[in-house]
């Protein structure tokens, strides 16, 4: 058969009008992979969380990049079932058709990589939610949004899970819809094998080659490793079983083939499978191969669906797969579309994609948005992170500093009394005197930042202690690390090194424990400082390797201070999250005035001010003169004409764009 560029149009091309791209129908779990390498699952001391399950895989795949995609599935009524669905949401996943089942658990698996060929796991299935999902759970309005349905050979498995796949692509179908089958076959899915060996991935069946074979003509594509297409086509000689696919079905089949790649034949099988239709492969060292037929399908679905025709599908499928098998986990490991063209367009630097550290910063940074907490376009942060002032005005006052903590709880108050559940509102806390308030504010929509510097250090000293890493272990997923370092661009060469060395390591910590970073920088209190200061700061950080997801930075004394700091940020991250503005006690009048220019900037997000907020509520509360309820009010006050004046600033702005002069 001669190879062909063109996808196959199959029965619904040219649907892009449709509100969804692809809804992927079946499994979906929560992954705990083991953070040892090297080892048996008996020697895991900790887990790592994901969510899991090939069909929930590709929904969070494909939505990476780019397709407006959706999940059928069921989960439990716990917390594990809520995990599911809120990182779904955070992914951008249609969560519509995730049903929560009153009665069963949502289902676990547990992994490990052992080695470069061993990758264990155990299936905590037993009567578990998702295999509850039954006819009445496949709405057809829901399913004719979209173009596309993906389901995968598990849920073909029991006759109620099998009914309702089958009606979901009878009315997909109908619809003109397309339908494409993942086989993702695992023998103890199917009863064929012990709890034991989930990582077997063949055991001969005709019962399982019938079930599949009886279905197969349903489908638009099939793909499958060369494993699955012999379950699927009864023989395990490769060409064979893929003649006996297409004798029941026109599909197009696309055979994985590990490290050759993959090829994929629309019409007759050839003699050879290297005449079908291929796209370039990877030369990357493989680190795990569990979840990354996920990727591989995310990005072959994309291509497909885009009728960007097969080699670059294949293109796409062979690039998503190699990023999958070089990191830790499944979901976590898929590139999102910034990331996979840059990989397209640069190409293989390092084999073990993992330590490329260019690549690992886009990754980080083109996916956390979809991961990490709501949206944060706008900033409205209360700053009541402060130990030791509060700490000095307590004895200032002759105060019981004992009741700090408490004062914290209050301000805690104060800010959801403006947030009223609204998104783009933070707090800034410690965990030192503030411990209260952060188990408060878990839950609450709240942007969350934790400082870790010992106030007033210069050089620059943690609270934290020495080993950055293993405390920082112990946070939220949800909790931002915050550190102020007073560094001038002037500095002695003793001083800089050693600031710089602690920022490094306490960034490489927070990435390693996946949180986000803050570095807050105020060179005025060390040094003279100029328009250019602040961006010769934020230049040197980034030379270093620093790129925290977000810079906390003193307002500036002129639009010209801003714009080269924003144009600095750009150069070496376009990406980040954002700036926010600190307040350095100043009355109202003053940051309505540094509000006002730097709202202008796109990059500056809002602000995070403190003291202006809480210092006079906090003296006369610490002085008995108010009581709690006086104390809230006092500071909510303040915190929503604050809240206000940003607001309005930012919608008088006249934005400047990226390299426009001041």
């Amino acid at each position: 058969m001669a190879a062909t560029t063109s996808a196959k149009a199959g029965a619904g091309a040219g649907r892009g009008d449709r509100p969804l791209d692809v809804i992927t129908i079946g499994r979906s779990s929560v992954d705990l992979y083991g953070a040892q390498v090297g080892g048996r699952l008996e020697d895991m001391r900790g887990f790592a969380k994901y969510i899991g399950g090939s069909p929930t895989n590709m929904a969070a795949g494909t939505a990476r990049l780019g397709l407006r995609s959706a999940l059928i599935t069921r989960v439990g009524d716990e917390h594990m079932g809520r995990f599911i669905r809120e990182e779904l949401a955070r992914e951008g996943v249609d969560v519509r058709g995730v049903k929560t089942d009153p009665e069963r658990l949502t289902a676990l698996v547990l992994l490990g990589i052992r080695d470069r060929e061993q990758f264990p796991l155990i299936f905590y299935r037993e009567n578990c939610a998702d295999m509850a999902l039954e006819e009445g759970d496949i709405d057809p309005a829901f399913i004719a949004e979209a173009g596309c349905v993906t389901v995968t050979g598990t849920h073909l498995s029991h006759p109620r899970t099998e009914a309702a796949v089958l009606k979901a692509l009878r009315l997909a179908r109908g619809n003109g819809a397309r339908t494409a089958l993942d086989i993702d076959y695992r023998p103890n899915l199917w009863g064929l094998a012990g709890h034991d060996a989930g990582e077997s991935r063949f055991i001969a069946s005709a019962d399982v080659t019938a079930k599949l074979q009886a279905h197969l003509s349903l489908f638009d594509l099939i793909v499958g490793t060369e494993e699955e297409f012999h379950i699927a086509g009864g023989s395990t000689d490769t060409l064979a079983a893929l003649r006996a696919v297409r004798a029941v079905s026109s599909a197009t089949l696309v055979c994985k083939r590990g490290p050759m790649g993959a090829v994929a034949f629309e019409g007759a099988i050839p003699d050879d499978l290297d005449e079908g239709i291929s796209g370039p492969g990877f030369p990357i060292e493989v680190f795990n191969v569990l979840g990354a037929g996920d990727g591989f399908m995310s990005g072959l679905l994309r291509g497909w669906l885009r009728e960007e025709g097969w080699e670059r599908a294949l293109t796409y499928a062979n690039a998503c797969g190699a990023l999958a098998v070089s990191r830790h986990g499944c979901t976590p490991s898929y590139p999102s579309w910034e990331e996979l063209c840059f990989f397209l367009e640069r190409g293989v630097r390092v084999p073990a994609l993992r330590k490329d550290a260019e690549l690992e910063q886009i990754h980080w940074s083109t996916n956390r948005h979809r991961s990490r907490g709501g949206d944060w376009s706008v900033m409205r942060v209360f700053a009541f992170d402060h130990r030791m002032q509060l700490e000095d005005l307590a004895r200032d006052l002759a105060a019981d500093p004992s009741r700090i903590p408490h004062f914290k709880a209050l301000c805690l108050e104060a800010a959801r009394r403006v947030q009223d559940g609204r998104a783009g509102y933070g707090i800034l806390c410690d965990g030192r005197l503030g411990e209260e308030a952060l188990f408060r504010a878990a839950g609450t929509g709240l942007w969350i930042g934790r400082p870790v510097e010992r106030p007033g250090s210069r050089p620059l000293e943690l609270e934290i202690g020495a080993d950055y890493g293993s405390a920082l272990a112990e946070w939220p997923v949800n909790h931002v690390v915050k550190v102020l370092c007073f560094y001038h661009p002037d500095d002695d060469a003793v001083t800089k090194a050693s600031q710089e060395e602690t920022v490094l390591r306490l960034a490489r910590a927070a990435r390693a424990n996946a949180l986000e970073f803050l570095l807050e920088v105020i060179p005025s209190k060390v040094g003279p400082v100029d328009d250019a200061t602040t961006a010769r700061v934020i230049e040197r950080f980034y030379e270093i390797g620093v790129f925290p997801d977000w810079w906390k930075l003193e307002p500036m004394t002129s639009e010209a201070g801003w714009a080269q700091t924003s144009a600095t940020i750009e150069r070496y991250d376009p990406h980040v999250r954002g700036i926010v503005v600190l307040g350095l006690d100043a009355p109202l009048h003053e940051l309505a005035a540094s509000f006002e220019a730097a709202a202008r900037f796109p990059l500056v997000k809002g602000f995070a001010v403190g003291r202006t907020i809480f210092l006079e509520p906090a003296e006369r509360w610490l002085a008995g003169e108010i009581g709690d309820e006086e104390a809230v009010v006092a500071m909510a006050s303040t915190f929503a004409r604050l809240c206000a004046i940003w607001d309005g600033a930012r919608g008088r702005a006249v934005p400047v764009s990226r390299g426009e002069p001041t």
